[in-house]
């Protein structure tokens, strides 16, 4: 394809109607936002500039500090009920609760952070915020 031809692909896709739920289960999928094929990050949280596969320009997006609120957000929310409940039903020995829980802890912020943070760039993208949209 000519730089012209992956040029006007990318026209074509910033003049689409964009969905919003569809683009945040892709970012969630930690693919793009806009085609939903190519990896949206190139590390851990690292978010490629453009799209490997439609050239989308990803470079745009502030993140920033939403998907770690988002994590813990989440994961509090999760495991504090799940705390109570454990301590109450069982009595578990101290350690034994505090080890399981902090590594429950850890293990679902780490799975989690880098699929809000795709979710999160996906609303943007879809929302045409913060560059994301239409040049004038």
């Amino acid at each position: 394809m000519s730089d012209l031809q992956t040029n006007d692909h990318a026209n074509d896709h910033a003049d689409d109607e964009r969905t919003v739920w569809p683009a945040i289960g892709r970012g969630w999928r930690r693919k793009c936002p806009c085609c939903g094929s190519g990896p949206l990050l190139k590390s851990y949280l690292k978010v490629n500039d453009t799209c490997n596969v439609c050239r989308e320009e990803l470079y745009h997006h502030r993140a920033d500090d939403g998907p770690a609120y988002l994590t813990i957000l989440v994961v509090g929310h999760l495991m504090a009920p799940l705390l109570h409940l454990t301590f109450v039903t069982w009595r578990p020995d101290p350690l034994t609760l505090f080890t399981i829980f902090a590594v429950g802890c850890v293990g679902l912020s780490l799975y989690l952070l880098p699929r809000l943070k795709g979710a999160v760039v996906g609303f943007q993208w879809a929302r045409q915020m913060h560059g994301f949209g239409k040049s004038a």
